[in-house]
């Protein structure tokens, strides 16, 4: 099938369709289907809507969808919350979603989100007919299940990704684009980030199933992982450090139990070289969120290593990773889907990796976690801590061994503070071994 034997239609005329106080889906992260936006932009200026949500993973690129201008017209109410959309999140002219990513697509399925519209960008179709979503799978599938109006932007810049397809068929409406995907360079570690990239790679053994997203940090990991061998992907999103690994023949996934020799991922940010490499390729499965971050699948692979970010860590091991306090910053995500999965794994590690400052000096090990701090992944969850000082295991420890342990891998400079407000915490037995 090719593009001369579909019918489109221009995005307004595919927009029209939208009725007010619809709940709307928006393909996330790098796959934005901006041109749609823009024209319900457009009926937003002339008068013609209100009352419409917005449900959406991080986006990239302008949010007028959360935009104070445009309240009581749209209202973002975002599963996760980037830069875009982050002040007014806070401000509350947007709001925040807090679901595991797992979740997010059984909320579209069963109902306790309602799911009315589907925006969404696709691959141009293959000779069957099926299209793929290529770089961000996410809940988009439940949601084209789901949704009554399920429109598509059919961009050649969309990669075509084998995993979980879509017949062309399926959409009410397709609109025609050709705008290139957003793509995020690599970013250079620090030599902090270096340090617990070393601390967090010496806990990998060869033949490991990972799980780690993007940034400065997981590029830093990616670094140290070089000398390893037979390492596997399971993740629900990766960029260009783990591509160096592929390119390299570190990551070939060939100890892995399911998808053996697969790389398997929900969405992905990263430079073009990276959506060039998922484009047809048959070791890349781009699959539903349901599928990459449940915890049972996870686990089915042997010696699975996730690899999650923290905001900070209280001294009884609760982890913050969405807020700075009441002030919402990124999102639940799928930390914890990978936390149980791991551990789950026969041989596997959940790691929580963060530096032990912050840019501005203050300890990211805390006696209390900040006022309105979201505790993403419980005590009871949390496995390997790891910072530049070293890596310490929770699991199995009581909450005085935890404080010992938490504080042997925070600043040198912050170990006293820690050890008396520990001690007030707990007393004078505190430190007994």
């Amino acid at each position: 099938m090719n593009r001369d034997s579909l019918t489109f239609v221009s995005a307004d005329e595919a927009v029209s369709h939208i009725r007010n106080g619809s709940h709307i889906h928006l393909s996330s992260i790098a796959s934005v289907p901006h041109v749609l936006i823009d024209a319900l932009k457009r009926r937003a200026d002339a008068g013609e809507v209100k009352d419409l949500h917005f449900h959406h993973f991080h986006t990239e690129g302008p949010a007028p969808y959360s935009a104070p201008e445009y309240a009581g017209i749209f209202f973002d109410q975002g599963f996760f919350v980037g830069p875009n959309v982050r002040a007014n999140v806070n401000a509350g002219y947007a709001d925040y979603l807090p679901t595991h990513l797992f979740e997010s697509q059984f909320m579209y399925r069963t109902g306790a989100l309602p799911c009315d519209v589907a925006l969404v960008q696709v691959s141009l179709p293959n000779e069957d007919g099926m299209v793929s979503l290529g770089t961000s799978v996410d809940c988009s599938i439940a949601a084209i299940e789901v949704a009554k109006l399920k429109i598509a932007v059919v961009n050649p810049h969309v990669p075509f990704a084998y995993g979980d397809l879509v017949p062309i068929s399926a959409f009410t409406h397709l609109v025609y684009d050709e705008t290139p995907l957003f793509i995020k360079d690599f970013v250079e570690p620090s030599e902090i980030d270096k340090q617990i990239g070393k601390n967090c790679s010496e806990l990998v053994p060869n033949g490991a199933c990972i799980q780690m997203g993007i940034g400065a940090l997981p590029n830093a990991l990616a670094s140290q992982l070089k000398g390893h061998k037979n390492l596997g992907i399971h993740t629900e999103m990766f960029a260009d450090g783990v591509l160096r690994l592929i390119e390299m023949g570190v990551i070939n996934g060939a100890c892995k139990k399911i998808d053996t020799g697969k790389v398997v991922a929900s969405f992905l940010l990263g430079s073009q070289k990276v959506y060039d490499f998922i484009d047809r390729n048959p070791n890349v499965l781009m699959k539903d969120i349901k599928y990459t971050n449940d915890p049972w699948i996870i686990a089915q692979n042997p010696n699975v290593v996730s690899i999650n970010s923290a905001v900070e860590v209280d001294l009884t091991g609760q982890v913050c990773a969405d807020s700075i306090g009441t002030r919402i910053f990124s999102g639940t995500g799928g930390q914890l889907d990978f936390v149980r999965g791991a551990k789950m794994s026969q041989g596997g590690k959940a790691i929580i990796a963060l530096a032990s400052r912050t840019n501005k000096g203050a300890s990211k090990i805390v006696p209390v976690l900040k006022p309105g701090a979201g505790v993403v992944t419980p005590r009871a969850d949390v496995q390997w801590v790891v910072t530049e000082h070293g890596a310490v295991n929770l699991y199995g420890k009581s909450l005085q061994e935890r404080a010992r342990l938490l504080i042997s891998v925070a600043h040198p400079e912050d170990r006293e503070m820690l050890e008396r407000e520990a001690f007030e915490r707990f007393g004078v037995h505190w430190r007994v071994v």
